[in-house]
């Protein structure tokens, strides 16, 4: 499986989610330039990445410009025919402005930017620290919904509690439901406001990120 991690103007996390990919997954990676198109090079076994940070600056709302770049309307396509595509933070925000995942993400319920770890967890899974570092993470959707995510198994991640109790003492940033990822219908496009490829490294001494993206199938 080969990533393209694409960078738009106002990326940060771009070469966090490079290193990651590279040094502790082993994988290849190619650079996608948010003026290009062209990601030929790529099959649908493949994988898009859209890095955190701030595209265009947040200008408008969290990856609203973002949305309509000329990669992006590449990416649009590469998913609709099958292709996965993996948005973290600012990439969650600009999935859900593009249709590619349905919901908004919000101004944080404290309305401060939060950057500290956190604990989500897949299911009745083990609890994964993974960082957190945005202003506006706070998933929401009406209430229909919710109902179908829930119903057709599409929420990835929640927010939880060090002993992977749910509830509201383990959710930063007031996301509905207690959400911090969600996958589309076809399970080839994800979500997710945690950084996973900041917990990766032997160096920081947390690997729960590399679960992640096993539980993901993207290992």
């Amino acid at each position: 499986m080969k990533f393209g991690v694409v960078v738009f103007p106002g990326s940060n996390c771009d070469r966090d989610m490079q290193d990651a990919l590279r040094q502790d997954l082993g994988k290849e990676v190619i650079v996608l330039w948010h003026k290009d198109k062209d990601l030929s090079m790529f099959t649908t076994d493949d994988c898009i990445v859209l890095p955190g940070g701030f595209s265009y600056g947040d200008y408008l709302r969290c990856g609203a410009i973002a949305r309509f770049s000329p990669m992006m309307q590449s990416v649009i396509e590469f998913a609709n025919k099958g292709g996965k595509v993996l948005g973290v933070c600012n990439g969650f925000q600009i999935l859900c402005e593009s249709g590619l995942l349905p919901g908004v993400l919000l101004q944080n319920a404290n309305q401060q930017f939060i950057c500290k770890n956190v604990f989500i967890k897949k299911g009745n899974g083990e609890a994964l620290k993974i960082p957190i570092a945005h202003g506006e993470g706070r998933y929401h959707a009406d209430e229909t919904t919710l109902n179908g995510l829930e119903a057709n198994n599409q929420v990835i991640f929640h927010y939880c509690n060090e002993d992977g109790t749910i509830d509201a003492s383990g959710n930063p940033n007031g996301a509905i439901r207690h959400i911090a990822g969600i996958r589309n219908k076809a399970n080839n496009v994800f979500g997710m406001m945690p950084h996973p490829e900041r917990a990766s490294s032997v160096a920081m001494s947390n690997l729960d990120g590399r679960k992640v993206f096993e539980l993901l199938g993207l290992n």
